[in-house]
């Protein structure tokens, strides 16, 4: 998956794959360039503060850089209806901000040393400051979020919980007699979907988008999410390190039960000798890297690789179609291909 570089009149900008077709139409591409330049410098100052430590914080993650995602997603189904204007730009940099949050609280979850190849905010300023820095940055997007409308606040409130439960099922695994398939498709759709949904949604809401558009652009939005997720699941097996940056395995190593694991223990289950012989490996010690490397070949070389790749892609195929009603347009054009490209990279 490579970047496209749409360029305006004023710069140029690098958008994730997918969006090579906004080139295309040069009003067009000058308008999303300077609704996220816009964004962004609301973004930074949006995370500003007097207080040094505070600031220095909460600004970290955000210079960091990201593929910026979310609001890209509001600016653009903003532009099926009446187009961008000053709400849509702060409903796009809360989308962001709320995620950023999380990033926070995620990577002290997850004991992450990096992020977005830097040392991660825990790293460098401890837990209790990575946490209350990531509270710092919710309660500001929640305070930018009630002077838009009541809407806006609800579906902001209503996915920021979705995110905590999430992460708290999760953490807390499968409960008794529940599918682990089913239990993480549930996950990751909390986890994931419905932020990428709430930033296709508020785009649609204030851009004065139809209704009926709104709600299957929120649809698509969390069908995106799903499948982006899901191919990162198969890709941390399948990534040529030396092209991604990406170490192959480990979620492996760490025991996150991803989907290509809960397929091999389905397999396993109904006795599939392979299967078994993969788990196995999967199941060992993997401090080694060739030991490692041994549990990554067997699950890659194993059915459920490929049956992975084809939930990932049927979950981008259900974002297609859930905008297949929309009247054709370049935006359309680039929301087919970004589901697309969600599935077809290899980092």
């Amino acid at each position: 998956m490579t970047e496209s570089q749409v360029s305006g009149d004023t710069a140029s900008i690098h958008l994730p794959a997918g969006f090579d077709v906004l080139a295309d139409d040069d009003l067009l591409a000058q308008e999303v360039t300077e609704s996220l330049q816009a964004v962004e410098e609301q973004l930074l100052a949006a995370l500003s503060s007097t207080d040094e430590l505070a600031n220095s914080a909460a600004r970290y993650l955000a210079e960091a850089g990201g593929k910026r995602i979310r609001p890209l997603l509001t600016i653009l189904t903003s532009l099926l209806g009446e187009g961008v204007n000053e709400r849509v730009l702060r409903a796009a940099m809360v989308m962001e901000m709320t995620h950023l949050a999380t990033l926070y609280h995620d990577d002290v979850m997850d004991s992450a040393p990096l992020r977005r190849g830097a040392p991660s905010a825990h790293e460098v300023w401890g837990n209790s400051v990575a946490i209350l820095t990531g509270d710092i940055i919710l309660a500001r997007a929640s305070q930018l979020m009630t002077e838009l409308s009541d809407d806006g606040s609800r579906i902001q409130a209503e996915t920021f919980e979705r995110l905590v439960m999430g992460q708290l099922r999760e953490t807390v695994g499968p409960g008794e007699g529940e599918d682990p398939y089913d239990h993480y498709l549930g996950v990751i759709a909390n986890k994931t979907g419905s932020l990428v949904a709430a930033a296709a949604q508020l785009g649609a809401y204030y851009g004065r988008t139809d209704p009926e558009h709104s709600q299957l652009l929120q649809t698509y939005g969390e069908a995106v999410g799903i499948a982006f997720q899901l191919a990162d699941d198969v890709i941390d097996l399948t990534a040529d390190g030396a092209s991604s940056g990406k170490s192959p395995g480990t979620d492996l190593r760490e025991r996150v039960p991803t989907l290509p694991v809960l397929l091999l223990r389905r397999a396993a289950q109904s006795n599939d000798p392979a299967a078994q012989a993969a788990l196995e490996l999967v199941e060992g010690d993997l401090t080694g890297d060739a030991e490692l490397q041994e549990a990554v070949r067997a699950v890659v070389a194993h059915p459920v690789t490929e049956e992975a790749w084809a939930v990932a892609r049927g979950w981008s195929t259900r974002a297609k179609e859930a905008i297949a009603p929309l009247p054709s347009s370049t935006v359309k054009s680039a929301l087919l291909s970004f589901a697309d490209a969600v599935v077809d990279r290899d980092g």
